[in-house]
């Protein structure tokens, strides 16, 4: 599992022009399922990114976790996490979850989210999506299961 985590005063997602999910401040995450991914990597992502401390603390330190400044998290999938472009011009995404393993996955990583305290918000699983960000800091993180 991999995931681009951008630290966030304002992010939103639409779909067709209609706005579909969106926070205030939190993170706006890139989520990518890899073919091989089960709960383990669910379990353990959820973990690290709720507890990462990129958030500064009242000495501008970056002490802060999701969960301490109460922020929200936008979750949009994002396969194109798994796009090897090694290998002539056109990125092979065949280490990407198919939509039937990688939905459930997506879902679960949302609800353990909100069950450790994190409100969240997603854009529409397979859809053409416009994400939009005001990334603060800037601070963008990449994160991947071990």
């Amino acid at each position: 599992m991999r995931a681009v985590i951008q630290r966030v005063s304002q992010a939103s997602v639409s779909v067709d022009g209609e706005t579909v999910g969106q926070i205030g401040k939190g993170f706006c995450i890139l989520l990518g399922i890899h073919e091989t991914d089960t709960t383990k990597e669910v379990d353990w992502m959820v973990l690290k990114i709720a507890g990462l401390r990129v958030f500064e603390d009242d000495e501008g330190k970056m002490n802060r976790s999701l969960q301490d400044v109460e922020g929200a998290a936008l979750v949009v999938s994002q396969f194109t996490l798994y796009g090897d472009c090694r290998k002539g011009r056109r990125p092979s995404f065949v280490a990407a979850a198919r939509p039937e393993k990688a939905i459930p996955l997506y879902e679960d990583f949302c609800k353990r989210m909100e069950i450790e305290g994190i409100a969240v918000q997603t854009g529409e699983f397979g859809a053409k999506m416009e994400v939009s960000i005001v990334n603060d800091g800037p601070v963008t993180m990449i994160v991947e299961s071990p």
